[in-house]
């Protein structure tokens, strides 16, 4: 873990947040700045920087980072409506905190990938 990087902290527990899973792989909190009705961030335990970064021995904790997506989905009750899993890459991704992590958003219809 990082000790400067903001989701090893919460994952840590240093920082508080609101959580909605936790296991020995992963952490699953709500996003403090929402984006629809329902958003949550499902992180890697282990510091990895963003998507570009996974490798061959970090490939199963990929694996499980999205069925556990898909798990706390359920957990929210967006699963039969739908919603949208997202995971933004570097700068021109849109990635803000530099913690691989997948955004859960649902609870509304969330509209087009990008704007036109």
């Amino acid at each position: 873990m990082s000790s400067a990087c903001l989701f090893c902290r919460i994952a840590n527990g240093e920082i508080p947040a609101k959580i909605i899973y936790a296991d020995d792989h992963v952490l699953a909190f709500h996003d403090i700045h929402p984006q629809a009705p329902v958003h949550a961030l499902v992180i890697p335990r282990q510091h990895i920087a963003s998507l570009d970064d996974l490798d061959q021995t970090s490939a199963p904790l990929a694996g499980i980072l999205l069925e556990r997506a898909a798990h706390v989905a359920r957990l929210l009750g967006v699963d039969q409506s739908g919603y949208r899993s997202i995971i933004n890459t570097k700068e021109h991704g849109g990635q803000e905190i530099f913690h691989l992590h997948l955004h859960i958003l649902g609870g509304q219809p969330i509209g087009p990938m990008t704007a036109r």
